[in-house]
């Protein structure tokens, strides 16, 4: 698929910010210095795939729809959105 410049930028956006949340993460800093006091170093990679797909006009119209909807999250979700450093207002989750 070949991305116009606004859709590829935002891609990059989308990793940096990943990078980011990584990066201050206490919990990834206290993990790598507990590796650090057991004698090791850390050489971490991780590999990041973003996949896109285009929507077409009626996702296009739903998705700029006003219209309520409701999205039902399982606990496991909320914890992994939690860890992810992903924030919902509690009134989303009514």
């Amino acid at each position: 698929m070949e991305l116009n410049d606004e859709a590829q930028q935002a891609v990059r956006e989308v990793g940096a910010a990943i990078n980011a949340a990584i990066e201050r993460s206490p919990r990834v800093a206290e993990a790598i210095e507990r590796l650090r006091e057991s004698g090791y170093e850390l050489q971490l990679t991780l590999r990041l795939e973003i996949g896109l797909r285009e929507i077409d006009a009626e996702e296009a119209t739903a998705f700029a729809s006003e219209e309520d909807f409701n999205l039902e999250l399982t606990d496991e979700d909320l914890r992994t959105l939690r860890r992810m450093k992903i924030r919902l207002d509690p009134e989303e989750n009514e």
